[in-house]
């Protein structure tokens, strides 16, 4: 279903949730100026029509003690459907991978790594993503700053 089957209000439902999701219905319905009832209903087949798919905390990561940020760039000796697939499956089970991105151009993939440290990275590098079959390359560019990082869509 594309967005355009939405109406206004859910839009702004969308926008405040993407932005809080810990608002309540309540709060929602006074921002809305909608019943409570409404927005509960409007909720609930948002998350129904895979409008929603989940609702997290977005933690401070350095409180947590993940201070470096990775780009790493990965290139695949080949490009059966078979060896994506088995990286795709091997890549998504190191916790340090934040998000895998399967790109067009000169890498086959993309990923966010976090770690604590550098020596925390360095050890993920040797002893579990270069460990993975196929690799060809893998090129790494360490986060210095950020600027923006935003998890809600423009809707």
């Amino acid at each position: 279903m594309s967005t355009t089957e939405i109406d206004n209000l859910d839009r702004e439902i969308l926008r405040l949730l993407q932005k809080d999701a810990l608002l309540t219905n309540k709060e929602i319905s006074f921002t809305t100026r909608k019943s409570i009832a409404t927005i509960h209903e409007r909720i609930r087949r948002l998350k129904e029509q895979g409008y929603i798919e989940r609702s997290v905390a977005i933690l401070n990561r350095k409180k947590i003690n993940r201070n470096l940020i990775a780009f790493s760039q990965v290139l695949l000796n080949d490009h059966t459907s078979t060896t994506l697939a088995k990286f795709e499956e091997d890549v998504v089970k190191f916790p340090e991978v934040m998000e895998c991105f399967q790109m067009t151009g000169t890498f086959d993939f993309i990923l966010r790594i976090a770690t604590s440290d550098m020596d925390a990275y360095h050890h993920f590098y040797r002893h579990k993503l270069a460990t993975l079959a196929n690799i060809t390359s893998i090129q790494s560019f360490f986060v210095l700053s950020e600027t923006k990082s935003d998890t809600a869509y423009p809707i």
